[in-house]
């Protein structure tokens, strides 16, 4: 656990990668998971995604099996919080 005090957002997230990451999060929602990366393209194409959050997705490496977004983000090189609590 880090300090309650410190900023959430790790070093070097910048604005962007949040979007990107909160893109991505509610294209697949929560009942997803834990889903390897055929079934988070799938899940998000039965929705309208951009051609950012596909690319983004497609980008994942294949026989690995994600736990939430965060791992997501943390497989595409995207800044996650830190957990603080």
């Amino acid at each position: 656990m880090t300090d309650p005090h410190q900023a959430a957002t790790s070093p070097g997230t910048d604005q962007g990668s949040i979007d990107r990451r909160a893109a991505i999060a509610e294209a697949l929602g929560k009942e997803v998971w834990p889903a390897d990366r055929d079934a988070l393209v799938a899940k998000a194409q039965e929705g309208t995604p951009s051609d950012r959050v596909l690319a983004d997705l497609q980008r994942l490496p294949a026989g690995r099996t994600f736990e939430n977004v965060q791992e997501v983000a943390e497989a595409l090189g995207l800044g996650t919080e830190q957990q603080r609590f």
